[in-house]
């Protein structure tokens, strides 16, 4: 089967069940931010295997961090769907907008020694999709339009956690943080970017930037 395709639908998939339980909230929410946060510890105390007990720590808190936060914009937030929305969309934006313009007229090596695949041009594609995409749901939404401007930063940020993620990998000297979505690898390998999107955002709600 078209590896494109693969990945296209597993990505469609979990966007789906992200929405569906952002939407129901409460409960559902939460089941699936704990899971999330569960799968994400598990695949990087797998990744540090023999690093040390301050990589198994430091785990911990990157894979509790993102989950609280995401919990706390959905059930605190003015405006909480739409702003965990808006976090869904900067993410996924950057992710698509990276992989096909990276794929389309990627020339220049982003970071070569950590992540060969990414180019400038991906991480250029990547801002643009976050500042259009995060930018238009925002002023869909009546979000603050500060977010407009948060967007492409939010989108570097993504990329900053892709690339940390790639760096752990390639310490370790494997390919994927695990092997249990088809055309992706790991749940890690998915939401490095959503990590940092989203404490950020919780943290610009805290000082009144959202």
């Amino acid at each position: 089967m078209n590896e494109l395709f693969v990945r296209s639908f597993s990505a469609i998939a979990m966007m789906l069940v992200a929405i569906a339980a952002a939407v129901q909230g409460g409960y559902y929410f939460a089941v699936l931010a704990a899971a999330a946060a569960t799968a994400i510890y598990y695949e990087w105390t797998r990744i540090v295997r023999g690093w040390g007990v301050a990589w198994n720590v430091g785990g911990f808190v990157y894979a509790l961090l993102p989950a609280l936060a995401l919990l706390w914009v959905r059930d605190r937030a003015e405006h909480g769907l739409a702003l965990l929305l808006w976090i869904f969309v900067v993410t996924w934006a950057t992710d698509i907008g990276a992989y096909f313009t990276g794929r389309a007229l990627g020339r220049r090596k982003l970071a070569p020694s950590i992540s060969p695949g990414k180019t400038v041009e991906g991480l250029y594609g990547g801002m643009a999709g976050a500042t259009l995409l995060g930018g238009g749901w925002a002023l869909l939404t009546h979000l603050s339009l500060t977010l407009l401007v948060l967007a492409p930063l939010f989108a570097l940020a993504a990329q900053g956690g892709d690339l940390f993620e790639s760096w752990m990998k390639r310490r370790a000297n494997i390919k994927d943080s695990g092997n249990w979505l088809p055309g992706h690898g790991g749940l890690l390998d998915r939401l490095d970017g959503l990590v940092p999107v989203a404490i950020l955002t919780a943290l610009a709600v805290l000082a009144g930037l959202a």
